[in-house]
């Protein structure tokens, strides 16, 4: 894929999606959110990709909207910028039937705590950061900040972290449960490895399928996922995925699985 501001490369299962502004802090203007969109897309298609990296380049994550380039056009409608640029990200990230890693490498700040949240897995450096900044120039969470904070750390830290715009180090957020594991800065890349070496060789489909039936659970009444469960587990049952799981349980050897 030929890119300007993402660095986009599969290998061995493994696609890494790359921020690509690190003199901005991979801030994000209109070329970054619709290639990033396009990145998704590709990623969806191709079925050598089984797990995502998100990650940035340099010494940051994500460090929210470029907020040099929307001075630019200071009679900008939020709201479309929000429909046409973030929101369809956000989006294709949650629909993707493949797990996506965040390999948070450094300040994730605004939309770019967002991107962060909305991966299924998050392995931080220590000293990352992330941070609700919206509150520091007069505007609310988005990008779906305000979805995933309170189910990950409960609504009254939500309201705190969101009013208050706090810096949440990387300890506390694994912590409070807001990510998954933080590690020393050196370590960072052996612990991304450590999903991507399972994910790229583990049964796709249903793990596609798992991320769909844990994000309904969040809306869903418990006879509702009873019957979702039933739908899906017919579909994970014909898979060769499955297939190949019970015969190697048979032959008592490791199923090799292929995500068919």
């Amino acid at each position: 894929m030929d890119f300007k501001t993402l660095r986009y490369a599969v290998e061995n299962g493994v696609a890494t999606i790359t921020l690509n502004r690190p003199d901005v802090y991979n801030a994000l203007n209109d070329e970054i959110t619709y290639e990033l969109q396009d990145a998704l897309k590709a990623v969806a298609k191709d079925a050598a990709a089984r797990v995502v990296v998100l990650t940035g380049a340099g010494k940051a994550f994500c460090s929210g909207q470029d907020l040099k380039a929307s001075a630019a056009t200071p009679n900008r409608s939020f709201q479309e910028s929000l429909h046409k640029r973030y929101n369809p990200i956000i989006r294709a990230m949650r629909q993707l039937p493949k797990p996506i890693v965040c390999r948070l490498n450094g300040v994730a700040a605004g939309a770019g705590c967002s991107l962060a949240l909305a991966c299924d897995v998050v392995v931080a450096a220590e000293e990352a950061v992330l941070t609700e900044v919206f509150i520091n120039i007069g505007l609310v969470p988005d990008s779906g900040s305000s979805y995933f904070l309170p189910r990950l750390v409960g609504m009254a830290k939500a309201f705190e972290l969101c009013t208050l715009g706090s810096k949440v180090k990387a300890t506390d957020a694994a912590a409070w449960g807001l990510i998954n594991r933080a590690v020393p800065a050196d370590q960072l890349d052996a612990a991304v490895k450590t999903y991507t070496d399972y994910y790229a060789t583990a049964p796709t489909k249903a793990i596609g399928l798992i991320k769909k039936m844990l994000q309904r659970s969040a809306t869903a009444t418990l006879d509702d996922m009873l019957e979702y469960e039933a739908y899906c587990q017919e579909i994970a049952g014909g898979t060769a995925d499955h297939k190949e799981g019970v015969q190697a349980f048979l032959e008592k050897r490791k199923p090799a699985f292929t995500g068919k």
